[in-house]
């Protein structure tokens, strides 16, 4: 599916989804029912409230969520603070207060789009969080499989009810907590999910392999019914709904708020903690569960706020427990292939009919079978690809993951996300302050010139990084500051470059130019060196110096980091003349744009362009005027690989064929003519049965060899350069640039000295 289509919203009442979506809200049911229980028991408060939620969830939440995979219900997070607020307010009445006006302050969070906040949760936060509900399901269902229920399903914490912790727990089993029934059930609709998988017939099938396991433990519990205790499950190894007698009795389930307690500061205590707690989990699990989502479709997370908001006043006002989005009930949502929303309102629907209409049928559901759908589950989860995918995305991202996922498992999913964040904060807080900016060294004659370009928002955490690199100037250097690039810089980095600018550099002996800066900073830009060539730097400069700036400047392009120059600002500064270093003769193909390729400015060099880059009557002529005239330090001959003027000569040569009969162009025959000695005599032959690849290199060591005869025509036929080549004013070199990496390689003797080698070159220096 595409992009497009999966952004697509779908009807949820579509036939061509509704099927799927029934299917995978009968399959989130069978899953949210246990866990409902399971939450309220582990919170303290009546098994009803439990239910309550996860009704609301599904026929409140899901009907306003903008969510097609997320489902709501009482969450394993809240769990602590849900124990907590309950025995501090002294009456579940009081409480569900609380919860009610945390709604309300959920739903005005939401309308302030407050929901923007997700996009700041570190993608290593939620890959770790998906990972962490994957292990902790492993490890939480095993003693269930085993028939070991003294916790309740879905409590997620470490440290547990009977005292035990998440590993200790395992122990318990092998010392005979084991009930043979429900282990025999448990291992078996492991069995049957695992061969489920793995069968195309029965995977595509529309009977989901979770209703199969149900269906099949309470016929398999059934068979047990005369072989012993050993082997009936019962009791606590049920689901356990409570059942009312009568619609009075079930009416009387339901609890109303306290409203006597409405001016109770603890209230709105209790109400602000649980709107936070609420909407934090709401907002990391919505996007964790878009994570899964095979049509990559982005949930609204200001609306998701605004739904969260109105299930928790509804439950607020009946009796149930707080709401938000759960990531195990989205996970296998997403899993049994939902479509829209509409799974997660007809889980809701089966809630309601289950607790109202069959609380006796699905209290012979035998929970090992409910504990191997989620243990399946989370083995999905869990990937040990996912460990390997982040650990391949290096240690700034596998460090917050795998922190993540232990703090999880070792703690609860409130506190371990708390952790994750924390940990993931100090990550980008180190990486603010290792690499907040890009800086560039760039040569000159006179001095090098440090460039600094401060990133899109600068804000104080780059403070410490720029004082850094600031104070790493060297008496009598030259800074270039560039905010053109900035969209806000924080006022305490401003003073800081205003008191660098004013106070620190002029003691220092260190020149700074400003540039980019906006008008309402009251940094207006100063120039207090030529970041152009200039009359006198052209007169100061070398050969050798210029073929250093031009060894540089190729250095920058091929690893990306180009300067940010000023043009407009430089085509005004050489308006009323110019000065450049050298004269570069290169060929008219369009992948070698010189000033380009050498990261030069306006007014830096003559370019004079010809196919073959060879030398005739005008190009000489422009040549001699550059030295003689307009007084440049360097004339280079700029060749380059799979050059086509050079493909064509070679080709003509060897077919002894003239450019006008072969292509029709009356004037091409003099490039030829040019380019004709540097190829070896045998061409016609060394051609003939040739690669691609070994053409294409024959071709690169003529066009190389085409360089060099044009260097040693410019010297041969102009007196005056010659002349000033002998005089020592000029060097003539030839270079040649590789079209596949971006790389010039200087050829001669006259280039030994003025650049450390003629290698690839190691990338310049960059802070951000």
């Amino acid at each position: 599916m595409s992009t497009s289509e999966a952004q697509t919203p779908t009807s949820i009442f579509s036939p061509s989804t509704i099927l799927q979506d029934l299917i995978s809200g009968l399959v989130v049911f069978l899953v949210a029912l246990p866990l409902c229980l399971g939450i309220a028991l582990a919170s303290g408060a009546d098994l009803f409230s439990g239910l309550l939620a996860g009704i609301v969830g599904g026929l409140v939440v899901a009907a306003i969520s903008g969510s097609h995979t997320s489902v709501s219900g009482p969450a394993a997070g809240l769990t602590a603070i849900v124990a907590a607020q309950i025995a501090t307010l002294g009456s579940f009445e009081a409480f569900l207060l609380a919860v009610l006006i945390a709604g309300v302050i959920q739903i005005v969070f939401g309308i302030a789009r407050g929901g923007a906040l997700s996009a700041f949760f570190p993608s290593s936060v939620i890959k770790g969080l998906l990972v962490a509900i994957g292990v902790i399901l492993i490890l939480k269902q095993i003693p269930h499989i085993f028939g070991h229920d003294t916790d309740p399903e879905g409590e997620m914490s470490f440290i547990q009810p009977d005292q035990e912790n998440t590993f200790s727990e395992l122990l318990t089993i092998f010392a005979g907590e084991i009930h043979t029934g429900a282990m025999v059930i448990g291992l078996l609709s492991i069995a049957i999910l695992l061969v489920w998988e793995r069968i195309p017939a029965l995977k595509k099938s529309l009977v989901p392999a979770p209703l199969i396991v149900v269906v099949g433990g309470v016929l398999l519990n059934l068979g047990f019914t005369n072989m012993g205790q050993d082997w009936l499950v019962s009791g606590s190894h049920l689901v356990q709904i409570p059942i009312a007698q009568s619609f009075s009795e079930f009416f009387g389930f339901l609890r109303l708020p306290d409203f006597s307690r409405t001016f109770d500061p603890a209230i709105y205590i209790a109400a602000v903690t649980i709107a936070v707690v609420a909407s934090l989990e709401t907002l990391l699990n919505l996007e964790a569960v878009d994570k899964l989502d095979k049509t990559k479709r982005n949930s609204p997370p200001s609306r998701e706020l605004i739904a969260q908001g109105c299930g928790n006043m509804v439950c607020g006002l009946i009796g149930g427990l707080p709401v938000t989005s759960v990531v195990v009930r989205g996970s296998v949502n997403v899993a049994s292939g939902s479509k829209t929303k509409m799974s997660a309102i007809f889980h809701g629907a089966l809630l309601l009919i289950s607790v109202a209409f069959l609380p006796t049928l699905m209290n012979k559901i035998p929970l090992s079978a409910l504990a191997a759908i989620l243990l399946v589950t989370g083995f999905k989860l869990a990937s040990p690809k996912i460990f390997k995918q982040m650990w391949k995305e290096g240690r700034y991202q596998f460090t917050p993951f795998i922190i993540t996922v232990i703090a999880i498992v070792v703690t609860d999913l409130l506190i371990g996300i708390l952790i994750g964040l924390a940990i993931s904060v100090l990550f980008i807080l180190n990486s603010n302050l290792r690499r907040p900016i890009r800086r560039i060294v760039e040569t000159q004659v006179d001095g090098d010139v440090t460039h600094i370009e401060l990133s899109n928002q600068v804000s104080f955490l780059n403070r410490a990084a720029l004082d850094r690199v600031l104070n790493e100037a060297q008496s009598g250097g030259k800074l270039v500051i560039d905010a053109s690039g900035s969209d806000y810089i924080d006022p305490d980095v401003l003073s800081l470059i205003r008191d660098y600018k004013q106070n620190i550099a002029p003691a220092r002996n260190i020149s700074v130019n400003l540039k980019g800066f906006r008008q309402k900073y009251q940094l207006s830009d100063a120039k207090q060196f030529a970041d152009f060539t200039s009359r006198e730097l052209q007169e100061k400069v070398t050969s050798d110096q210029v073929i250093k700036i031009l060894h540089d400047g190729n250095q920058r392009f091929t690893s990306g980091t180009r300067l940010n120059r000023d043009l407009g600002q430089q085509v005004n500064a050489t308006a009323a003349g110019q000065n450049p270093l050298a004269a570069i003769l290169s060929c008219i193909d369009s992948r070698v744009p010189t000033e380009l390729v050498f990261d030069l400015g306006v007014g830096d060099i003559f370019s004079v362009r010809v196919a073959g880059n060879i030398v005739g009557t005008k190009s000489l002529g422009s040549l001699e005027y550059a030295v003689g005239v307009a007084g440049v330090k360097l004339v280079a001959v700029l060749g380059h690989t799979r050059c086509g003027a050079v493909t064509s000569s070679v080709n003509l040569v060897a077919a002894n064929q003239g450019a006008e009969a072969a292509t029709g162009c009356q004037h091409l025959q003099p490039i030829v003519d040019e380019i004709a000695p540097c190829i070896p005599s045998d061409v016609t032959r060394a051609i003939e049965n040739l690669s691609e690849e070994a053409m294409e290199q024959y071709v690169d060591k003529v066009a190389e060899d085409n360089v060099m005869h044009t260097v040693d025509e410019i010297v041969k036929r102009s007196r005056i350069i010659r002349e000033a080549v002998e005089a020592g004013r000029v060097k003539v070199i030839g270079a040649l640039y590789d079209v596949k990496s971006g790389h010039t390689k200087f050829l001669g003797d006259s280039v030994s000295g003025a650049i450390p080698d003629s290698s690839p070159d190691q990338p310049a220096e960059v802070a951000g």
